[in-house]
């Protein structure tokens, strides 16, 4: 017998709510779909008749299917006809062998989900686009008893729902409360002793309003809320896997940093990171965005597939891209249709085409780069000296591509031998498809093989022009996954006699090739340098490059041509890049010489070879950002058959998924395309993430708990009409501003309540879903450690730079393959703030790791907070914090002349409060019993103070940062 399964999401034909007449009576409360009935088919359908399976012909992720009939010829389900629909006498059925869902995939349904399924059919089956794909309303205030209370729209929302629970808001959070967390939201430090007096005597109205207004104009406001989005970003300091080495990636992390201080709108803030090489006269802060996506890691141990690794990367991207602005696992397409939502296999990979041509290939030395200045005022030279380069390439490519695509100016020459000092057999052989004879390497032609190739000049009188063709074995094949690619080190030339004597050099001078701004230089294959004129690292289609002597070589009768063709480098599986199929032609044509000598085209090289050098005397760092191939090179994309790279299917186009709004008509279909479509007011998930991180970040947990997950896999909404309006206040009212954004929320009723619960509120609200009560959460891992830098008055001011390596335990660090050893930082940037930690993915920072940092692998859409001893042991134990605690502590002795008075105003200084006199005593015996232990052996204690008092504070202070009052905000 079939089993059946009802619908999950809607698929692209029916975009909108599509309703049925109802056979029942207009009073019965009708049953709402997306509340009540999918929920149900979620928990306990999906698995046999979702995306992943059909079992009978049915699937009911989409309405089509749904209705559809099955392999037996009957309905699941009939609109209006529940004792028509098998659905429900499966679901119904008393006998568990042929109940749905069957015994093993879980519980029968209960009688009061088994008339919910009855009521909604007889109503009409109506089927809902699920609530995250549907355009945000704006919805109307609901009524509340308590109108005094909201000080902000957002805080009625809030309010109607606590009152709806039998609940009251909290009643404000003290002045010092409110002070310490919204310093620590958002600048991510504590107060100051004077931003507390200052607070706590500022009586004068909008008093709030100028705090916050302060806090956002910080600079710190960047650092803090850059560690959040580095998460989403996978930002570190090295490249990942095994070797794990260093990448100079830390510009981005500034151009984050002055991004978000700056206040960048939220729409062009995504548009740059996404595809800010493509935006027109992109500067080097636009192109410097786009190394968001250049995060992705990068694999160099021997024996791995570049091209494996690159198509890893680009998957990950699109996974990062869905999980940052959609909140969606989108990635789970990539085998099969979404279990779950309306997310098609093949517009995976339609999406994949966005990505899908880009430069970078896994390759060593993290290829594309951008030059960035050192020094930020040289940057809008830089990027005019970039333009101008850019320009003089084209150029240069549209006087030369003409002459070298000209069939008639070129003669194919015909090999006589060909050899290899490498691995491999040289075969000389003709194309059956057009008769030209080609020099091909058969076997594995190892690296560092040098081809010493002779050719037949027959009739041949002079040499102007020498062309080298680089073909993949099968040029179908290549287009879906390319052959190893090559780079040619080094080309000489000479013309020798029959008997092998030379007869002269051919002085080869100029190079060019098929595209005007290659990633290796033509012209390094005439010098002794191992990068040259190449497809690094694959091959996809045909490629030519041209080589023009200084003068034309006069060809003796009988004379040949002998080339010899040397590759020095490897892909990381240790192969050779050679051209396992070469055709050579030469020209005899007038033009080259001139051309290449006295043309404007020499004029260009010139002005080219100027700016280069201007450029290079620019101080610069090379940052890997993201590149496009040249349209003509561009990657075709194909499905991958149940995921497997391997196996490629249908060739698809760029697009975007049916169930969303279409991408813009005009213009083509590519990544700035696609991120203006993320950024676009029309779609509905954007403004709705975006808003929901911000409230995760502020509350500890979102009005979406699954903040990766928005899809019918996900939590609900706890406050759906909030969100909503949050999302259209923020792309509308205040233009993608975060800062605005974060304004209204921090100075909202909701956000000023005080955290303490009460028994009842614990009993109703006990996760605070209801924001029935102020914000309690843990500090962030960084925020634990710029807590203790700025209270140890430490802290360091200094912003931006290369990262920082703060002491940590001996022997944490161990780097296979490499050198790279922790050196602790001496002077300032051993006190830097924690964004500025060096971030190893394969070693993180012991103590920020323990404090549920992530490896940063991957994109992290929320951390989830654990609490374990080791945290307590960090905070007690490492030499980092003890070393701060010493700091804490001589400003603890400096403020009061007794050890009490010393405590409290340590205390004070770290919460803005008194302590209450149970925790002062307790402290004070701490404090005691640290003197006593001073006294025992004073010597012991010298490596943590040099006096009884000072050892005894420093004991106290560092107990104190481990205090659950220090920690929490």
């Amino acid at each position: 017998m079939p089993r059946f399964l009802v619908l999950i999401a809607l698929g692209a034909a029916a975009f909108g709510i599509v309703r049925h007449a109802a056979a029942a009576d207009a009073s019965v409360e009708r049953v709402d779909f997306n509340d009540q009935i999918r929920p149900i088919f979620a928990k306990h359908c999906v698995s046999c008749h979702g995306g992943v399976k059909q079992a009978s012909g049915l699937s009911f992720i989409y309405r089509d299917q749904a209705l559809a009939e099955a392999d037996s010829g009957l309905a699941a389900i009939v609109p209006g006809k529940p004792d028509e629909s098998y659905l429900i006498e499966r679901v119904a059925d008393a006998d568990p062998e042929t109940r749905m869902p069957p015994g093993d995939h879980g519980p029968p349904l209960d009688a009061e989900q088994i008339e919910l399924l009855r009521r909604w059919i007889e109503q009409g089956a109506e089927w809902e686009q699920h609530w995250s794909f549907t355009p945000p309303v704006e919805p109307s205030l609901p009524a509340v008893n308590r109108t005094h209370w909201p000080r902000d729209v957002l805080d009625q929302f809030v309010l109607a729902k606590i009152e709806a629970a039998g609940l009251a808001p909290a009643p404000d959070a003290a002045r010092s409360e409110w002070l310490r967390r919204v310093s620590l939201d958002l600048t991510g430090l504590p107060p100051s002793p004077q931003d507390y007096r200052s607070f706590e005597l500022d009586n004068r109205p909008e008093a709030y309003e100028r705090v916050v207004d302060r806090l956002l104009a910080s600079p710190a406001y960047g650092e803090r809320w850059a560690s959040m989005w580095l998460d989403l970003a996978r930002y570190a300091d090295t490249s990942g896997f095994e070797k794990d080495p260093n990448r100079n990636i830390w510009p981005f992390r500034d151009w984050l940093i002055r991004a978000l201080n700056d206040d960048m709108p939220f729409d062009e803030f995504t548009i740059r990171q996404l595809a800010g090489d493509l935006l027109p006269d992109a500067t080097i802060a636009d192109r410097l965005a786009t190394a968001f996506h250049r995060n992705t890691q990068m694999n160099t141990e021997g024996g791995t597939d570049d091209e494996e690794y690159r198509l890893a990367a680009v998957l990950d991207r699109v996974s990062t891209t869905w999980q940052v602005w959609q909140a969606s696992t989108f990635r789970c397409t990539q085998c099969h249709d979404h279990p779950y939502d309306p997310f098609r296999h093949e517009e995976y990979y339609s999406f994949i085409a966005f990505f899908n041509t880009s430069r970078d290939a896994d390759l060593n030395d993290d290829s594309p780069t951008l030059a960035i200045p050192d020094d930020l005022q040289q940057w809008d030279k830089a990027a005019g000296l970039d333009r101008e380069i850019a320009a003089l390439q084209q150029q240069l490519y549209a006087l030369q591509s003409p002459l070298a695509e000209d069939a008639t100016r070129w003669q194919p020459l015909t090999p006589l031998t060909a050899t290899t000092t490498g691995s491999g057999t040289m075969i000389i052989a003709a194309d059956p498809a057009d008769g030209v004879a080609e020099v091909r390497g058969e076997g594995t032609v190892s690296a560092w093989s040098l081809f010493k190739i002779e050719f037949d000049l027959a009739g041949v009188e002079r040499l102007t022009a020498l062309r080298i063709d680089a073909l993949p074995k099968d040029a179908a094949a290549a287009l879906k996954i390319p052959d190893e690619g090559f780079v040619l080190s080094k080309l000489d030339g000479e013309l020798v006699a029959a008997d092998g004597a030379v007869l002269s050099k051919v002085p080869l001078a100029v190079a060019f090739c098929d595209e005007a701004a290659p990633l290796n230089d033509p012209q390094a294959s005439l010098r002794k340098d191992a990068d040259g004129w190449g497809a690094f690292s694959r091959l996809s289609s045909r490629r030519y490059a041209v080589f023009i002597p200084k003068q034309a070589v006069e060809v003796p009768p009988g004379a040949r041509l002998r080339l010899a063709v040397r590759f020095d480098l490897t892909d990381s599986g240790g192969g050779g890049l050679v051209i396992n199929r070469g055709r050579y032609s030469i020209s005899s044509s007038d033009d080259w010489i001139p051309f290449a000598n006295d043309s404007r085209y020499s004029e260009l090289r010139r002005e080219l070879a100027a700016k280069r050098k201007e450029r290079a005397a620019i101080a610069s760092l090379a940052v890997p950002v993201m590149d496009e191939q040249p349209a003509r090179f561009a990657r075709h994309t194909q499905v991958f058959g149940r995921g497997n790279w391997l196996d490629r299917e249908a060739e698809v186009t760029a697009g975007v998924p049916a169930v969303l709004p279409p991408l813009a008509s005009e213009g083509p279909a590519d990544r700035l395309a696609m991120a203006r479509w993320i950024a676009s007011p029309q779609n509905p998930l954007t403004a709705r993430v975006m808003v929901n991180r911000i409230w995760q970040e502020l509350f500890g947990i979102g009005i979406v708990e699954t903040a990766e997950d928005f899809g019918t896999s996900g939590e609900r909404p706890s406050h759906p009409e909030l969100l909503d309006h949050l999302a259209l206040r923020f792309q509308g009212e205040q233009a993608w501003s975060v800062k605005q954004l974060l304004r209204s929320i921090v100075l909202s009723s909701a956000y000023r309540q005080s955290s303490g619960a009460s028994s009842d509120k614990l009993a109703v609200d006990p996760r605070n879903r209801l924001v029935s009560r102020g914000p309690r959460t843990r500090l962030s891992a960084e925020m634990v450690r710029d807590q203790a830098l700025a209270l140890s008055g430490r802290l360091s001011a200094k912003m931006y730079g290369k990262p920082v390596m703060p002491p940590q335990p001996d022997g944490v660090w161990r780097s296979v393959y490499n050198g790279e050893v922790w050196t602790n930082a001496e002077g300032e940037d051993r006190y830097r703030r924690a964004v500025y930690t060096y971030w190893k993915r394969t070693s993180g920072y012991p103590s920020m790791a323990t404090f549920d940092a992530p490896s940063r692998d991957i994109c992290t859409v929320r951390r989830i907070a654990t609490n374990t001893p080791l945290q307590a042991l960090a905070t007690l134990n490492d030499e980092a914090y003890i070393e701060l605690a010493q700091g804490f502590a001589e400003r603890m002795a400096a403020a009061a002349s007794e050890p009490t008075a010393q405590i409290a105003s340590g205390y004070r200084l770290a919460t803005g409060q008194a302590p209450h006199v149970a925790k002062l005593q307790r402290l004070q015996q701490l404090y005691d019993e640290a003197a006593l232990a001073y006294d025992a052996d004073p010597q012991a204690a010298q490596s943590l103070a040099k006096d009884r008092s000072h050892y005894a504070l420093t004991i106290v202070a560092n107990a104190m940062l481990n205090l659950d009052d220090l920690l929490t905000k």
